[in-house]
């Protein structure tokens, strides 16, 4: 391969993103032929032997997937208090890729995962604010001022503001049924700001993240995402860092 940044290589690695891949250089932590590097903008090609941390590491080929993930399953590798984690339904070729983000235990819908560890970070990163989509019903009927009140923000723990776009889908005497856009990833956000509105969240789904929608799965079932996809995931990024800078 022709010679690229050394941040970017170690992304390619699945280590972590550039950016935290530029903090690992600046403390030392990263090495090249058997000495330290801390110049950001390095340059290694595919003979150099590169080490992070003690550990050497070497680009993979990035995989891309789409998952849908069923209600009952935490979205990590392993749990301490022993509760069922998707890596328990996955195949076992995937149990080195990552979860972009999180579904709670008993939320439902698309995970994107993969090992491209750049492209995690500027789906999650707060600053890019990519959009993700819900669907998600409540008991109870919501009316205008409360959805008001979740796009203006809402104060879920202190200091953390969330909000929320929402849109209307379905009302009945008990429940409503709404398509709620995030553009932050604030943990357990939807069903807390139901909470503080005094509504139980009866389903939640996500059914698009960015560009990747969760059309075509059935729950429990992976998908290889095409490279035509990924492209335009990456273009569509691209604008809106650009659209956030």
């Amino acid at each position: 391969m022709s010679k690229i940044r050394l941040n970017k290589y170690i992304a390619s690695a699945g280590v972590c993103s550039r950016r935290e891949a530029d903090n690992l250089i600046e403390q030392g932590k990263v090495t090249v032929n058997g000495k330290k590097v801390q110049e950001l903008g390095f340059l290694v090609g595919d003979k150099d032997k590169v080490f992070v941390e003690g550990k050497f590491i070497s680009p993979k080929k990035h995989e891309y997937y789409r998952f849908y993930k069923p209600a009952g399953y935490i979205t990590t590798s392993n749990d301490e208090k022993g509760r069922k984690t998707i890596y328990d339904i996955l195949p076992d070729n995937m149990r080195n890729l990552n979860p972009v983000g999180r579904l709670d235990k008993d939320s439902t819908g698309l995970l994107i995962m993969t090992n491209d560890g750049d492209l995690i970070n500027k789906l999650t990163h707060p600053s890019v604010k990519v959009p993700k989509v819900y669907i998600v019903r409540i008991d109870g009927r919501i009316n205008q001022n409360q959805i008001d009140m979740m796009a203006c923000g809402i104060e879920i723990e202190k200091d953390k503001i969330a909000y929320a776009d929402v849109a209307v889908i379905e009302i009945s005497n008990k429940s409503t049924l709404m398509q709620i856009v995030l553009y932050q990833g604030l943990n357990r956000q939807i069903r807390k700001m139901f909470e503080y509105l005094g509504f139980e969240v009866i389903s939640l789904k996500r059914i698009q993240h960015a560009t990747i929608s969760l059309e075509g799965l059935k729950k429990g079932e992976v998908k290889p995402i095409k490279p035509k996809q990924i492209k335009e995931l990456k273009n569509y990024l691209e604008k809106l860092e650009n659209k956030n800078d």
